[in-house]
């Protein structure tokens, strides 16, 4: 039987209110997302689809890539598909947390003379932010999204400020410019569901992006979502359907990455420093879920989690130094684990090495 069937199978009866209306709403709302971001951006398509599993999946982003491929205007027109509150933070040396978060100032009531503390929102009070390169800022600013990030809220003094629902952040940073730079801290990308990598156009688009960029054609973006339709959706991820095989092999792509631990291969343990938490489980099951929506199906399958593997696991994992000098990167490894993995469940649970990493 096929595994994606199975799923489905398994798990009706967890499905709920979900129906195909529901299915067809976020299938419909990519599509239209797609098409407003299409009159400004050329290509690209994977990125987008992995930075609206991430919106739909109430997740965070990273973006990296060289200067030039429009990952800053990706995330604004991004922003303009939706009737949402947008803001952008450009990173630099000598921002402080408190232009970030905001701050307390001193206020006079002029009718009566008495002064106190009001609390003025910095930028990060919006649904979409952008961090635009991230990794230009100090370890002590960069920290200052650490809270907003997991726990939606900023606390200043001791006073508790809830951000805007939904909240999300897209972050960008050069992979090539190491001067100046300070590279994010494990704790925050660990906050990032994925890491996305933006590639260079093809011939066809970037023969597209000169033509556009350098004559009088301009696209007019509209809004095809508001704030109360994108929680609808993001409640509908949650409620789809995924199947106990599909969980194990999340499960199992994961703790494969985890150097020393019974059943790793032999290959992780000479190439990994040190590997994935449980955030990543969670975020291949948040991320397939989604995926499966946006393709219009109510369960999720084995190839939504090896398609999320990579955004997913590339900034969890970190290589060591015998694997850098070979030129070996995590996504590397990362191909290597999910070729070695089986897909079917009656393959997966009879294998030696797997059965060591189910009993650890």
């Amino acid at each position: 039987m096929d595994n994606s069937v199975e799923s489905a199978g398994n798990d009706g009866a967890a499905m709920g209110e979900l129906s195909a209306a529901d299915a067809a709403r976020l299938h419909d709302a990519k599509k239209q997302i797609s098409q407003e971001l299409g009159k400004v951006i050329v290509g690209q398509q994977e990125v987008i689809e992995e930075i609206m599993i991430g919106l739909f999946s109430r997740g965070h982003v990273l973006l990296e890539g060289v200067p030039g491929l429009a990952k800053t205007l990706m995330i604004s027109t991004l922003a303009q598909t939706m009737d949402l509150a947008f803001s952008r933070v450009q990173f630099t040396p000598d921002l402080m947390p408190a232009d970030v978060t905001g701050t307390e100032i001193i206020e006079e009531d002029r009718s009566t003379g008495h002064r106190g503390f009001r609390f003025m929102e910095g930028p990060l009070f919006a649904n979409i932010i952008l961090a635009d390169e991230i990794n230009r800022t100090p370890p002590k600013t960069q920290a200052s999204l650490l809270e907003a990030m997991q726990e939606r809220q900023v606390t200043v003094g001791r006073t508790r400020h809830p951000l805007p629902n939904p909240f999300f952040v897209l972050a960008t940073q050069n992979p090539i410019e190491q001067e100046g730079t300070y590279p994010l801290p494990e704790a925050q990308q660990d906050r990032f569901m994925f890491k996305v990598y933006v590639e260079y156009p093809s011939f066809d688009e970037e023969f597209e992006v000169a033509r556009r960029t350098t004559g009088m054609e301009t696209g007019d973006v509209q809004a095809v979502l508001n704030a109360e339709e994108i929680i609808r959706l993001q409640d509908l991820v949650r409620r789809v359907p995924v199947s106990d095989h599909v969980v194990r092999y999340a499960l199992s792509l994961v703790r494969q990455t985890r150097v020393g631990d019974d059943g790793v291969p032999d290959f992780v343990n000479d190439l990994v420093g040190w590997g994935a938490g449980p955030r990543a489980v969670q975020f291949l099951i948040l991320g397939g879920k989604a995926r499966a929506l946006l393709e219009g199906r109510f369960h999720v399958s084995i190839d939504d989690i090896q398609q999320l593997a990579k955004p997913v696991l590339r900034h969890r994992m970190v290589v060591n130094f015998a694997a850098e000098s070979d030129g070996v990167t995590s996504d590397n490894v990362i191909d290597r684990i999910v070729a070695a993995t089986p897909t079917t469940e009656d393959e997966l649970s009879r294998d030696a090495r797997f059965q060591k990493i189910f009993a650890s």
